[in-house]
């Protein structure tokens, strides 16, 4: 059964739905029942409405959020795992990293994720900054 609280004209009334069955509804209005046949109309014409799209993701600072592509062969690109914000950058251009370093954190869901490597290299880029938000997939750093 599913209530309702209507005020017309100034006064209170409280509606209860129950059961429709064969065009009858089971109605009780302050407490009183009715049964109330339900006659069949033209259904309105159904108009579509155009959606724009939502606006690009920012950061609290008002900035895009960052969504590089890929990088070149020959290289590997380590990738968000979700979307978040990037908390610190551990590395910097040039440093050596093994498969267990830790790159970046990145906090997503209120949890402080630690990104690794994962794999050996050396550091060739960082793509992001500290504070970014950035989409899952989104390429923080490449190792060479």
């Amino acid at each position: 059964m599913k209530d309702y609280k209507y005020k017309i004209n100034g006064n209170d009334y409280k509606v209860s739905i129950g059961d429709i069955e064969n065009n009858i509804a089971h109605v009780e209005v302050n407490g009183v029942p009715f049964n109330v046949e339900i006659q069949e109309t033209k259904a309105a014409p159904v108009t579509v409405k155009t959606v724009k799209p939502a606006a690009a993701p920012r950061t609290e600072s008002g900035a895009k959020v960052i969504n590089k592509p890929t990088v070149s062969t020959g290289q590997s690109a380590v990738k968000s795992p979700l979307p978040g914000v990037i908390i610190d950058i551990k590395v910097k251009v040039g440093d050596t990293v093994t498969p267990s370093t830790v790159v970046a954190i990145l906090e997503a869901m209120k949890m402080e994720n630690n990104i690794n490597a994962g794999k050996d290299g050396v550091v060739k880029a960082i793509n992001v900054n500290k504070g970014d938000s950035v989409l899952e997939g989104t390429d923080i750093l490449v190792i060479e």
